[in-house]
């Protein structure tokens, strides 16, 4: 069993300016831990944070945890905050972005055997 709070979690960050800009992120749960089903991740973006625009095969899930953004979903941004669940398919285009003064933050479950970051 392993029980922390995500912020115990090694951070690396992601900000190309272009693609991505503001995000920290963090494995919390992986293979590592011996997660053979899943892998669960926690995102931070910063004020005028955001995703990279992007599309894998496999399904994710994610919860926001605080904060308040939107997320692009079939060429239309959509408003979320604190308790929005969010299930992206497969093969679906998708981006978030922090729309708040504070940090956007969310848990994000993805397949094991796909990259973790």
């Amino acid at each position: 069993m392993k029980i922390m709070h995500y912020s115990e979690a090694k951070a690396t960050q992601f900000d190309d300016s272009d693609n991505v800009h503001g995000v920290t992120g963090r494995v919390v749960i992986g293979k590592t831990d011996g997660a053979n089903n899943f892998c669960m991740r926690f995102f931070e973006l910063t004020e005028g944070g955001f995703s990279p625009r992007h599309v894998h095969e496999w399904e994710h899930e994610i919860l926001i945890y605080s904060g308040q953004g939107e997320v692009l979903s079939e060429g239309a941004w959509v408003p979320v905050t604190t308790g929005f669940t969010i299930f992206i398919p497969g093969n679906e285009e998708h981006q978030l972005r922090n729309t708040g003064a504070t940090p956007l933050i969310f848990a994000c479950m993805i397949p094991s055997g796909v990259p973790e970051l």
